[in-house]
This record gives structure tokens, C-alpha cells and sequence, in this order.
């Protein structure tokens, strides 16, 4: 025997074969690594596919009530991202109590007007400084207000008011339904003379969100949403408000859901920073030709956000105690969905009379909830209130 193998033959046997056990383990782990790879990519897909699920629709609480004999509205919102859902039938609602479906024609589910509950005011508050008389601009403003007031006049009530270099704005048309009394108040401002030739834009738009407030405040219907658009062509001249106490007074908590639009039209248009002012939406144009399309894109965008308002009205099968109600909206094309949470309580319910899901909502304005944005000004519900996306896919 030689002296190597004698050697070989002293070695631990654990330790003499273990070349050919770590070659066998290397072969092993080689075989295996390809399925690794393909575990690992399958692993990552199924963390991202969530990602898409989760963005669904933004289905959130304005308001809700109960009454007897036993009937339930829920008033609510439903986005998707930042664009409004509108279209939506009742069908397209699902409601659960307390985790149980609730019946639809046990329900009577109903989708009302929200107009019976809720009031939309729009102020459009022009700029008529001398920049604007003296140029001969304001012949193709009247046009364009007249046609923006004729297409958001169908779904609220529209007020014009004009603010030159004076502290105070001026009345033009006060809020109306009546679309004649808009169109006539606008004609009166192609011979518009400002008092003030100078151009009190801060002003303007601190004294304007505070009359459209004082406006909205003497509807008694107790859901109430406003809107203010802005329409200049530069910059502030009169300095009567700075632009920092402009930016306080749209800051505040009163005007928190109340939505805002700037259209700017003008060589200097650009230095004027609408931004600001329009926190929903600024559209400019520099080419004065262009001022009817900036107004009906603006036009475009206040009808959209009118069509994300739902009055959902059911008759609930519970006669007793406090329960939650779940509203699981779905869009049917392209496929999303979304939900809230109200509770209320069903104490005493139940017929003699018969519920009748077309009766108008009874809303407490003591009992506030949470708002959407550009909702309701003063609003609550009975219980807690709550929001979340569903699943949404292409």
C-alpha cells in the first residue's frame, strides 16, 4: 500500500469523502437555481399585482340620517383619483348591515336628486378694471360668460359680480335659477364703466368668497356647496389687500370645501400666479381670441364635479339598536369599486306607515362629518363616517 493511500485511509471518513459530498451538493443547488429564479419572479409579481387593486374608487361620507317609520340616506361622493364618477345607478350600489347584504327589493333602494337636500351655488367674479374696458375686451368676455353661466346654470344657481380698483365688489346678477336675468345682467357689462379703473384682484377675490358664503348661508337646505371662479387679466394693481392676506382668507376653515377657479387671459397673464386662487383648476390663455375656450374647459370641469354627488335612499329591515351600514359602490365599465361605512340607530322602527325610500332626507347639521373636497360647507351624520377604495381594474 502506498504511503498516500495509508494516509487516506488514517482521514476521518467524514472528512475523506467530503469532496464528493459538497460536489454533489453544488450539482444540487445548480439543478435548483433555475426554479429559484422563476419562484422569485412569480413572488415579486404577486407584491406588486396589490398595488393596482388597492387604487380603487374614493367613496366618501357627506352626510346621513334615519327616521321613522325606517328609512336610511346616506349622501356621498365617488372619485376616482381626482376625476368625478357620475352615472352611477342604484343597481350599481351593494348595501350591507353589519356585514349581511341587505336585500334591494327588500330595501326599495333608491337614487334621489340631491338637489332636495343639497344647494350649488357659482360665483363668477370678472375683472372689469380699466385694462378691460378701455381694450375692447369686454364684448368677447359677455360671450363667454353667457355661454359658462347657460351650462353651469343647469345644475345651480350662478351670481356674476365684477371688481375694478374699488375695495368692494359689484352685484352684476344676483344667485338665480332664472337663466333670462343671467343673460341680461351680463349684457349690461359691455358698457361696463368702472369707478376704479385700477385692478383690486386680492380684493376682489377675499370680499368675493365672503359674499358667496353670506349667499349660500341663506338657503335653508342643510347641504350647501360653492364654487368661485375668477376671471382677470393680470396682476393686482390696486395692492388694497396683499397677496399673503388673499392666501389667509382662502385658507381658512370656512372656505376648506369650497372649490376655486382662475382663468387668466393676456400678454402679462402669465406674471399674474392664479395659481394661487384657481387651487382646483387655472386655465390661461395669452391670445384674448381663445376666451370662450378657457371658459368652457372650466365650464367642463364644475358640471363634472357636479355628477359626483349621490343621495342613496333605502328602507332598513332593522327594528332595533345601533347597526353600520356598508355602501359598496362598483362602476361597472372600466371595472372599479369602493365603499364607505355609516352607522345610525333603528330604535322604535318599523311600520304602520309604510317606508317610502323617495321620501327627502332629514339631515342634523349638529352632528358634522367629514367633507369631501369641494363639499358641503356644513353637513353631519348620525354616528361615525368612513371612506376606502375598493378594487379597480383596466
Amino acid at each position: 500500500m502506498s504511503a498516500a493511500r495509508a494516509a487516506e485511509n488514517r482521514l476521518d471518513p467524514s472528512l475523506r469523502d467530503a469532496p464528493l459530498f459538497y460536489a454533489a451538493r453544488v450539482k444540487t443547488l445548480t439543478t435548483l437555481i433555475p426554479s429559484l429564479r422563476r419562484a422569485l419572479a412569480l413572488a415579486a409579481m404577486l407584491l406588486v399585482i396589490p398595488s393596482f387593486g388597492c387604487a380603487g374608487l374614493n367613496v366618501k361620507l357627506v352626510n346621513g340620517a334615519q327616521k321613522k317609520p325606517n328609512n336610511v340616506w346616506v349622501f356621498f361622493t365617488v372619485m376616482d383619483g381626482k376625476d368625478p364618477v357620475g352615472g352611477l345607478t342604484a343597481d350599481d350600489f351593494t348595501i350591507k348591515e353589519d356585514g349581511q347584504v341587505v336585500s334591494k327589493f327588500e330595501s326599495k333602494q333608491v337614487i334621489q336628486n340631491p338637489e332636495v337636500a343639497a344647494v350649488m351655488y357659482t360665483m363668477l367674479l370678472v375683472d372689469m378694471s380699466g385694462s378691460i374696458t378701455e381694450s375692447g375686451q369686454a364684448d368677447q368676455l359677455v360671450d363667454a360668460a353667457k355661454a359658462f353661466a347657460e351650462r353651469v346654470g343647469k345644475t345651480q344657481k350662478v351670481g356674476v359680480y365684477a371688481f375694478d380698483g374699488d375695495p368692494k365688489i359689484h352685484s352684476v346678477v344676483p344667485f338665480t335659477e332664472a337663466q333670462g336675468s343671467v343673460q341680461g345682467g351680463l349684457e349690461g357689462l359691455r358698457k361696463y364703466k368702472p369707478k376704479d379703473p385700477s385692478t383690486n384682484l386680492h380684493g376682489g377675490v377675499v370680499e368675493g368668497l365672503r359674499e358667496l358664503r353670506e349667499e349660500l348661508d341663506k338657503d335653508k337646505r342643510p347641504l350647501k356647496f360653492g364654487t368661485l371662479v375668477v376671471f382677470s387679466d393680470g396682476t393686482d394693481r390696486a395692492a388694497r389687500v396683499t397677496r399673503d392676506e388673499m392666501k389667509d382668507e382662502i385658507g381658512k376653515d370656512a372656505y376648506e370645501d369650497y372649490q376655486m377657479f382662475a382663468i387668466g387671459v393676456g400678454a402679462e397673464i402669465e406674471k399674474a400666479n392664479l395659481g394661487d386662487i384657481g387651487r382646483d383648476g387655472t386655465e390661461l390663455a395669452q391670445d384674448q381670441t381663445k376666451v370662450k375656450e378657457v371658459f368652457d374647459r372650466v365650464a367642463t370641469k364644475i358640471e363634472q364635479q357636479t355628477k359626483r354627488f349621490y343621495l342613496l335612499s333605502y328602507c332598513t329591515p332593522a327594528r332595533k339598536s345601533e347597526h353600520e351600514v356598508t355602501v359598496d359602490a362598483t362602476r361597472p365599465n372600466p371595472k372599479a369599486s369602493g365603499s364607505l361605512d355609516f352607522k345610525f340607530n333603528a330604535d322604535g322602527f318599523g311600520p304602520p306607515p309604510d317606508c317610502d325610500p323617495k321620501t327627502p332626507p332629514t339631515f342634523d347639521l349638529k352632528k358634522v362629518t367629514q367633507s369631501p373636497s369641494g363639499g358641503a360647507s356644513t353637513g353631519g351624520a348620525s354616528g361615525s363616517a368612513g371612506a376606502s377604495g375598493g378594487t379597480k381594474k383596466p
